[in-house]
């Protein structure tokens, strides 16, 4: 099977297996395991921020980010098709109270303008906004990739209007392959952000939250409260560190065999795409059939992809796939697209 379901799906390599293996553990609860405190110290170097706290997963880190930055009935600010909205399960509104003011964006990407033209005056009868929150890679945006400038300026804006700014980096270890731009440069804008070691880097469980020692701190105790802390974690982190150190320069080939698939999408007569604007390691584009059909024909020939939405489709390129499997997966793409 060509699973290309999501880069979520991949499995511990031999190597990880080993490290995982050979892992020196502690209680993370009582901050003494090695393994997690090696973690957090790593990330909190790449991305120079003063600390880090390891999480079961990005969906917490980002709502332990939201519970730090807020009190209940504030506002987080952040586009319609983000992931904290769109697939967090109503996470903020259930755990920090907070309500959501969402912007219209093109492919998750949205300016500073589009913040400033929703912002809410400030007065008694009025949700405080208090959060911005963007995501880089976007998924739902076809993995998007953010404008630098972009970000800067939403970061001024915050500032004058003495907003936080939160970042959904889930991939930004893809944005940075893709651009050369370091993941500290994108991370120097924000008070928080999450980054996911189970995604392109292929670890099995694990994200981490990073911002000042302070934010840290505060995090540690939602995390507690939200039932994220975890004993002898270092099991898990050992494999997000090795992950880390060996497979985050591999993602541009992730990236290539993404646009070696797109550009044989293109030129099906069903297919609305431009190879030109995949950017990372996602492909999502729109057909003219019905999605759910294509998909179950699809994974009757042995490749697997999701519908996200009635008439649109996304597949996903990670550590297991290969040039081959792209070619084929390609043909496979083609036949059924001639059949319905």
């Amino acid at each position: 099977m060509i699973d290309l379901r999501s880069d979520t799906i991949t499995k511990p390599t031999p190597e990880m297996r080993q490290a995982i293996f050979e892992a020196e553990v502690g209680d993370d609860v009582f901050g003494d395991d090695p393994s997690v405190n090696e973690l957090e110290e790593s990330v909190a170097k790449l991305l120079d921020k003063e600390a880090a706290v390891f999480m079961p997963s990005g969906t917490m880190a980002n709502q332990v980010a939201i519970r730090c930055h807020t009190e209940p009935g504030d506002e987080v600010i952040l586009d319609r098709s983000a992931h904290i909205f769109y697939y967090e399960s109503g996470a903020p509104a259930a755990l920090s109270g907070v309500s959501l003011n969402l912007v219209s964006s093109k492919r998750g990407i949205f300016k500073a303008d589009d913040v400033s033209d929703i912002l809410r005056p400030k007065g008694k009868w009025f949700s405080p906004s208090k959060l911005i929150c963007i995501e880089n890679t976007h998924n739902r945006g076809g993995g998007k990739i953010w404008p630098l400038e972009y970000i800067e300026d939403l970061a001024i804006l915050a500032k004058t209007r003495d907003l936080k700014f939160h970042l959904d980096g889930a991939r930004l270890w893809n944005a940075s392959a893709a651009t050369g731009i370091p993941e500290s440069e994108y991370a120097k804008y924000f008070e928080s952000l999450s980054v996911c070691f189970s995604k392109g880097l292929g670890a099995p469980v694990g994200s981490a939250l990073c911002g000042s020692t302070d934010f840290i701190e505060r995090a540690r105790r939602f995390r507690s409260q939200f039932g994220g802390g975890m004993r002898q974690s270092g099991i898990l982190a050992a494999a997000a560190l090795y992950a880390l150190e060996n497979h985050r320069l591999r993602l541009k080939e992730d990236h290539a065999n993404a646009y070696k698939l797109a550009e044989i999408l293109q030129e099906h007569p069903k297919v609305k795409l431009k190879a030109l604007e995949v950017e990372s390691n996602i492909v999502a584009f729109d057909i003219r059939v019905e999605a759910e059909k294509v998909a179950g024909l699809l994974y009757e020939r042995g490749v697997w992809v999701i519908p996200i939405g009635n008439h649109r489709l996304r597949a996903v390129t990670h550590l297991h796939i290969s040039s081959k499997d792209i070619e084929m997966a390609g043909q496979k793409f083609m036949q059924v697209l001639d059949e319905v």
